[in-house]
């Protein structure tokens, strides 16, 4: 997987492996953070009562679950279970496997160009995810025009050899662009206008779509997939701005950043 901070971030969705089950919980791995503990209390299992936690969660299963607490000084990571829906699951685990196989093309490009797989992708891994958001997001773009990398600031002399084994790997499919906003509002109802706000800035279209993720306050991720660069970029412009533009009205401040390398 790319490299990750030690902890995840309150509200990140995460793949979990479940480990221990016991009535008052789970004790689950983090599949992304080199298999940090992490915990679920039976009130977080499911909406309602749960009678047997056993009905929900087994040794070795594979799920995704919402990111409720962190305590760095503790060591502790409390998760919930229930508060995510199956559209967000099933997004997640894909994303997680999208990732995975693009690390393993991330391997296989350095054995092609004659490096060691490790330095390789520390030198590569973390200015693709920069540029593009993703590894896997790094391969498809690089899929939809070959001059991607070049347009994004990456050079190197392994450019050509990614766009060949990205082309012999990845079926070409819409792009995605994001980037980032950060918006704060000092009223007392501030959360709501916070809340408003982002609202004003989703959509969907026909062959677009515009979503919004919670990073960590006062940040959130807004993502566009569209089936080229040009009508993604049109779309992230005008969503970030009515945004912005939202959250300013309500008398608080607004900045978007474009992911960029």
């Amino acid at each position: 997987m790319p490299s990750s901070p030690d902890y995840p971030d309150e509200g990140e969705l995460v793949v979990c492996t479940v480990q221990n089950v016991k009535n008052f919980g789970a004790f689950v791995s983090l599949d992304e953070y080199a298999s940090r503990e992490a915990f679920i209390h039976v009130s977080e299992i499911a909406t309602g009562w749960v009678k047997y936690i056993r009905d929900y969660v087994k040794e070795g299963q594979k799920i995704v679950c919402k990111v409720t607490e962190v305590d760095k000084g503790k060591g502790h990571v409390n998760l919930s279970l229930k508060q995510v829906n199956d559209h967000q699951r099933r997004e997640k685990i894909q994303q997680w496997k999208n990732e995975n196989k693009a690390r393993k093309i991330i391997d296989i490009l350095a054995e092609r160009v004659k490096a060691e797989p490790g330095p390789f992708f520390e030198e590569v891994g973390d200015r693709l995810i920069d540029a593009f958001g993703s590894l896997y997001g790094s391969l498809e773009a690089a899929v939809q025009d070959n001059s991607a990398l070049k347009k994004a600031h990456i050079t190197g002399s392994w450019t050509d050899a990614f766009v060949q084994i990205a082309e012999e790997n990845i079926t070409s499919s819409n792009v995605k662009v994001d980037g980032i906003l950060e918006i704060t509002s000092p009223r007392p109802d501030g959360v709501e206008d916070i809340r408003s706000s982002l609202i004003e800035g989703v959509a969907e279209g026909e062959e677009f779509s515009v979503r919004i993720q919670y990073i960590g306050a006062p940040k959130y991720r807004i993502l566009v997939t569209a089936p080229d660069y040009k009508k993604a970029e049109e779309e992230l412009k005008k969503s970030s701005e009515k945004v912005v533009r939202a959250i300013t009205k309500a008398g608080g401040t607004g900045k978007f950043t474009r992911h960029q390398a």
